[in-house]
C-alpha cells in the first residue's frame, strides 16, 4: 500500500524568502503595553531621603573592648585567644556591670563566615551588653 502525496513531475517549491513577523509584531505590543502601565508606577513612588555614605573617625577609648573574629572564626579579645564562646561570655559580664558600660568592637575578617560574628553577638546578648559597633574599613578616597 503507498500513498502518493504529489505527483512526482511537479517542481518543488520554491523557498519563501519572506519572513513572518507577525509574531514579532505582537510580542513588541505586549511588551510596550507593559512599559506604558509600569512607568507611572515607578515615577509615582513615596519620596524618601536615603542615607548618605559617610566616614566618621573611630573614636577607640580605653575602656571599648575589641573583639576580633578571624577567617578560622576564631575569637580574639583584644591580642588574647578565647578558646569557646562560655569564655567569653564569662569575660563579658564581668564588664557588663561597669558604669558606664563600655562599648563591643568586633572586627570581623572579610573572608570569613559570619557564624563567628554571629557567636559574638550571642555572647554579648547573652552577658547583656548594650552597645555593639562594627569596624569596618573605610572606603577608598575619591569615592571610587
Amino acid at each position: 500500500m503507498a500513498i502518493t502525496v504529489g505527483a512526482a513531475d511537479e517542481v518543488e517549491d520554491e523557498a519563501i524568502s519572506a519572513i513572518n513577523t507577525t509574531p514579532l509584531v505582537d510580542v513588541m505590543m505586549v511588551l510596550l503595553i507593559i512599559f506604558l502601565i509600569t512607568v507611572p508606577v515607578v515615577r509615582n513612588s513615596i519620596p524618601v531621603q536615603l542615607p548618605k555614605d559617610r566616614n566618621e573617625i573611630r573614636q577607640t577609648k580605653p575602656e571599648n573592648i575589641e573583639l576580633s573574629v578571624d577567617v578560622n572564626d576564631r575569637i580574639y579579645w583584644n591580642d588574647l585567644y578565647l578558646p569557646t564562646t562560655r569564655a567569653l561570655i564569662d569575660r563579658l559580664k564581668k564588664v557588663a556591670v561597669l558604669t558606664p558600660q563600655p562599648e563591643v568592637q568586633i572586627r570581623g575578617d572579610a573572608r570569613g563566615n559570619y557564624e563567628g560574628v554571629g557567636r559574638v553577638i550571642y555572647a554579648c546578648q547573652r552577658a547583656g551588653i548594650a552597645k555593639i559597633a562594627f569596624v569596618i574599613e573605610p572606603p577608598p578616597r575619591g569615592g571610587g
